[in-house]
Parts: structure tokens; C-alpha cells; sequence
């Protein structure tokens, strides 16, 4: 079967032009790329709850809502004459190959760490100036995500706990210091332990293939749904939850959880 996905492609963007074209839209003309960053942030948070969710439909229409972004965003930098689409496109496809020689030239690599160590050194190859290790990484992540990939590219250069057992001893270490700041009632001491306690957490995780990003929404997710199904509940027996005690709750929260495993 033949792949449309060209042409589909050619109509967004034809699209695209007819709104910043005469006769096209005012809001669409006023805008920038600069305008446009929160709107990408946006949809691209809306595809991953759709993914994270199993909503495949969901998916298909925020990608599509993505993709007209970047076709907007790609369409105005076009204008400005600054780059088009297709050397975008181009320098993505140019990047994937170089950045996977074990794929594209037959280099043999033993394991995923190696191959991992391969993309990084060819990555810092890339530039002139390729700075720190951590250059790249983009300063505006969320934290748990920041957090893992500091952990990760340190991994990869050998800075981290020789062995799991090493890095357990660490976290309760970490613990320790945040109880003890607890007990000296020190505020910005406990939260600075905190973080590092924090920070030692998504290692630890990492170490069990675990993204603590990941798994923080899959929790949050869980817990949303269950407290939902507990206010139902309580709706169907004409409940009134604002005079609830955490029994009350506690309750609740066992029958939902119960009929989860039912």
C-alpha cells in the first residue's frame, strides 16, 4: 500500500500558508516563533497523557495537533528566511544516521552501554565547541526528567555508585541527613536534604530501569482515578465527604482499590 503520508504532509503545510497567506488569519499572522513555544509545550504535554493513557485516537489527534505546530513554527522561520522545513528535515535525518553507525555502517557494538558511550561521543563531535557533559541537556526540563538524565549522562561516564548495594547504602545515608535536619528544625536545611534525598531516589530507580518522571505521573494517574471513584461512591450513598475523617477515607479508598484487583 502506498505511503500518503507525503502528501498529507504537503496539504498541512499548504494549509499552513493559506492561513499566513492574504486572506488568511490575523491571529495566525501576529505570531511568532517565539509565541508559539507554549502552545508546542502544551500539545506535546496533551500527546503524552494521550499515549500514557492508551488512548490511541487521542494520540493520532494530538500528534496531529503537534505536527501542524511544527509545520507553523518551520513555515515562519521559512519566512524570516532563516532555514526551511526541508533543511530541518534534512539535518534530522542527516543527525539519526551519523548518530547510529552501528545501523547505517555496520559497526559492531557489545551492549547498550557501549553503543549509549558511541551516540554521546559523537554527539560532543558535533561541535566546535562542545562545553561540558552536561551542555546539552536543555535547562527548562522538569526537574524528576532533569534529574534522571544528570544521573544517566554521569552513568555513562562512569560517575556513579560501583555497585547497586553501594548506591542503597547512599539513599539511606541521604535519609539520615534529611531526618536529622528534621530534628534540628532547620527549614532550608530540610529542604536541601530533601533534594538530595530526592535526587539519590531517581538513581536508585534508574538503576531498576525506572523513570521517576514516568512512574511520578503513572502514580499521580492512579491516584486521581482511585479518589474519583471514591467520590462516586460516595455520591451513590448520598455521602457528604466534607464531614469525612481520614477512616471515612480510608474506607472508601480500600474499596476502590479492592474492586481495582477484582
Amino acid at each position: 500500500m502506498q505511503d500518503a503520508s507525503g502528501d498529507s504532509l504537503a496539504k498541512l503545510r499548504q494549509v499552513v500558508a493559506s492561513l499566513l497567506g492574504p486572506g488568511g488569519c490575523p491571529w495566525d499572522q501576529a505570531q511568532t516563533p517565539e509565541t508559539l513555544c507554549d502552545y508546542v509545550i502544551e500539545e506535546a504535554h496533551e500527546l503524552v497523557e494521550a499515549i500514557r493513557s492508551g488512548d490511541a485516537a487521542g494520540a493520532a489527534e494530538e500528534l496531529g495537533d503537534v505536527l501542524f505546530l511544527l509545520c507553523f513554527v518551520a513555515a515562519l522561520y521559512e519566512g524570516r528566511g532563516t532555514f526551511t522545513m526541508a533543511q530541518a528535515i534534512d539535518s534530522a535525518s542527516a543527525k539519526m544516521i551519523r548518530r547510529h553507525p552501528h545501523v547505517f555502517e555496520g559497526l559492531s557494538v557489545e551492549n547498550q552501554e557501549e553503543l549509549l558511550r558511541n551516540w554521546e561521543r559523537i554527539k560532543r563531535g558535533e561541535k566546535e565547541d562542545p562545553g561540558g557533559i552536561f551542555a546539552s541537556l536543555p535547562r527548562g526540563l522538569p526537574a524528576l526528567l532533569k534529574a534522571y538524565r544528570l544521573n544517566a549522562k554521569a552513568a555513562r561516564h562512569h560517575f556513579t555508585w560501583e555497585s547497586d548495594q553501594a548506591q542503597e547504602a547512599k539513599l539511606a545515608d541521604e535519609w539520615k541527613e534529611l531526618q536529622e535536619a528534621r530534628a534540628q528544625g532547620d527549614q532550608a536545611r530540610v529542604e536541601a536534604e530533601f533534594g538530595d534525598y530526592l535526587f539519590t531516589l531517581v538513581e536508585y530507580g534508574r538503576r531498576l530501569g525506572v523513570k521517576a518522571n514516568a512512574a511520578l505521573e503513572g502514580a499521580n494517574a492512579a491516584f486521581l482515578r482511585r479518589f474519583e471513584a471514591m467520590e462516586a461512591l460516595a455520591r451513590q450513598r448520598d455521602q457528604d465527604t466534607s464531614g469525612f475523617k481520614l477512616a471515612d477515607w480510608d474506607s472508601l479508598w480500600d474499596e476502590v482499590k479492592a474492586a481495582e484487583r477484582g
